[in-house]
């Protein structure tokens, strides 16, 4: 019997997907699949919580299924439809069928009860159009679940999901309750734009991802960007961390440091200079106020960073 892969296991695989983390997201993944809960994962926009779902599907081998939450969202468009055109197609087909089916009937009473015997076949899981949740649920190999922005879904919908977090099943009034064939593995994400139910919250394993420490992002920008020198690599988050802590509308998020590094690997750049840095603050800061506070202090934060 194959042993299930143990949480240092899980961290050099998703090392191995292009994804370095920590212990406790390693850790977390392991106890997620081991006691069958779902994750929400919660942290600061750009830290890499989409990106932790589709490195869990690539190392455990299984198809990613995405929910992009945004208000509004409802059952329809999350769980199921009904292929109305199909159904309404096979009724023209079989329309010649209905004299012979209500052949021998001598009132609207006795017409109505022999189409309701017929009615259910037009509600069977062949005219069912899957959504993801239902699609993660019904996979018999075992899906990862990604609903992305879950705090920006209306409490309704959030509401509607307490079953399906529960005991992986969904309940479909024309068809019953509907189990998983394999259990997902099920990642939600927020940024906290709004609270959470408690509900929710209990269904579920917590992991906070913040922005990663210096050594951590040095070695994510080790693996993604290989062809920086080590010298620039060290500058650059050197001075991405410390621009951090400054008042900013938006802080530098993990990918926007691995395309500022991209940016002056393309340059050519062996080390970060005043010049090279106002050129390219637009690659690294997405508001034009946040690149002027920058630019102000430019000089204090060489002189900080790199006076040696």
């Amino acid at each position: 019997m194959t042993q299930p892969p143990s949480d240092a296991d899980i961290k050099a695989g998703l090392a191995s997907a292009g994804y370095i983390c920590n212990d406790r997201i390693a850790l977390t993944l392991f106890l997620a699949r081991a006691l069958e809960k779902p994750v929400l994962v919660e942290g600061p926009p750009g830290v890499g919580k989409t990106e932790l779902a589709r490195a869990s599907a690539q190392y455990f081998g299984r198809d990613l299924i995405r929910l992009q939450c945004y208000e509004g969202l409802d059952e329809a468009k999350a769980l199921y439809e009904w292929k109305y055109g199909k159904q309404l197609l096979y009724t023209q087909v079989l329309k010649d069928k209905l004299g012979e089916l209500l052949r021998g009937t001598d009132n609207l009473a006795e017409a109505m009860e022999r189409l309701y015997q017929v009615d259910d076949l037009f509600y069977s899981r062949r005219f069912l159009e899957p959504r993801p949740l239902l699609q993660a649920l019904t996979a018999e190999q075992g899906t990862v679940l990604l609903i992305d922005e879950i705090d920006k879904a209306d409490q309704e919908f959030e509401s509607f999901l307490l079953e399906m977090l529960a005991d992986y099943q969904v309940s479909i009034p024309e068809l019953g309750t509907l189990q998983a064939t394999t259990r997902p593995l099920v990642l939600l994400t927020s940024n906290n734009t709004r609270e959470l139910s408690d509900a929710l919250k209990r269904r579920c394993l917590h992991l906070f991802i913040p922005f990663p420490d210096a050594e951590l992002e040095r070695r994510i920008l080790a693996s993604r960007v290989p062809g920086i020198r080590e010298q620039l690599r060290r500058q650059l988050v050197a001075f991405v961390q410390e621009v951090r802590t400054l008042d900013l509308k938006k802080q530098p998020a993990i990918s926007e440091t691995i395309d500022w590094a991209r940016t002056l690997v393309l340059l050519h750049a062996e080390a970060l200079a005043p010049e090279l840095v106002t050129d390219t603050l637009n690659v690294l800061l997405k508001h034009e106020e946040d690149i002027r506070t920058v630019q102000d202090q430019l000089r204090q934060l060489f002189s900080r960073l790199f006076k040696g």
